[in-house]
């Protein structure tokens, strides 16, 4: 039998009392329901659970997902995410307004692009402590990268680490404070009648916002859908993501896309789903194994990533060298492995 939808005596007295709840497919870190009101309002109750038995894990996410749709509620209409009507920190519970989701269309990426802008810019300096900073790679990561390369037998030049500690520090998270949706997938992004929005907040931060940016660009690191945007759509997204930013602010976006998807390329742990994180030296089982996550496998997400930072830095005064080595790591991957596949092109999500 699947679990009561668990609304407090506090959560009914606000909301009343919903029908019978439909469970609904979620991730293992939480629990779902589609539920109606006294008044036939459909509504979504979740509830964060403990990963791995963990309760302070899931006090961290809810209170994180709760602060993040707070929020994410100045947004004027449109808005980017769903109305958060009631919680009941007690038993980790949300009430939200349900969304309709007609599904995306073949040219999704202006909108997704132009909603994740409007999140972003929502924030700034005086919200700092709201939510933790975004955590970007560490020194491990850098070594991990380059023990890689010595490992698939290319070269590191003496100036990668040198450049890669400046790429680190660059993105050190106390900088910026855009609102961070921490994990902007396809499938946590729904697109309703008016624009997209964005659900599933528990990963949500504050950083700058060209980390997630680069998720068009860099093949969407942190999802099981990894996928290739290219070509028109992929400089469209950019652009309509830059201008949205420029016209809710006034300002150029901050940072440098290339040191964004440099970020993404040195984390292994991007090779992985979520539960596998921090578990190990992801990098270090390229050379040995090839595990897959979702459609493609870890060594088609890697070339991919390769290629993309490859070509950003060929003229990059400060990633120059680390491009070089981007470079020759791509084509010693498809030495080797032959039959690495392109990853999926955008129009073919889920």
């Amino acid at each position: 039998m699947p679990p009561r939808v668990p609304i407090s005596d506090a959560l009914r007295s606000v909301l009343g009392t919903p029908t019978p709840a439909a469970l609904l497919d979620s991730s293992p870190r939480s629990r779902v329901w589609e539920a109606r009101l006294r008044g036939g309002e459909r509504v979504i109750v979740k509830q964060i659970t403990g990963r791995g038995g963990s309760g302070a894990d899931g006090d961290a996410r809810y209170a994180r997902e709760v602060a993040a749709l707070r929020l994410a509620a100045r947004a004027t209409r449109p808005a980017v995410a769903p109305t958060l009507l009631g919680t009941d920190p007690a038993s980790r519970v949300m009430v939200l307004e349900h969304l309709e989701d007609v599904g995306a269309a073949d040219d999704w990426m202006p909108g997704y692009a132009e909603s994740l802008a409007r999140l972003h810019a929502l924030t700034g300096p005086a919200d700092a402590g709201t939510l933790p900073a975004w955590s970007g790679p560490r020194a491990a990561d850098a070594e991990s990268f380059t023990a890689l390369a010595r490992a698939l037998d290319v070269p590191v030049a003496p100036a990668v680490p040198n450049e890669l500690a400046g790429l680190i520090d660059r993105l050190g998270p106390t900088r910026h404070h855009a609102l961070l949706h921490g994990d902007p997938c396809p499938g946590n992004d729904l697109h309703t009648p008016d624009g997209v929005r964005f659900v599933d907040f528990e990963q949500a931060s504050l950083g700058n916002g060209l980390v997630e940016l680069a998720y068009v660009r860099i093949g969407f690191p942190t999802c099981w859908c990894a996928m290739s945007v290219t070509a028109a759509p992929l400089a469209e997204a950019e652009d309509v993501y830059r201008a949205t930013w420029r016209n809710l602010t006034g300002t150029d976006v901050p940072g440098d896309l290339a040191d964004a998807c440099a970020g993404w390329l040195i984390r292994g742990d991007a090779l992985v789903e979520r539960a596998h994180r921090e578990s190990a030296d992801h990098l270090a089982r390229v050379p040995a194994e090839d595990f897959r996550w979702g459609r493609v496998s870890a060594r088609e997400r890697l070339v991919h990533r390769l290629g993309v930072v490859a070509g950003l830095t060929r003229d990059h005064d400060r990633l120059r060298a680390l491009g070089r080595l981007s470079a020759a790591l791509a084509a010693r991957l498809l030495e080797r492995w032959p039959a690495l596949r392109p990853l999926p092109a955008h129009d073919t999500r889920p």
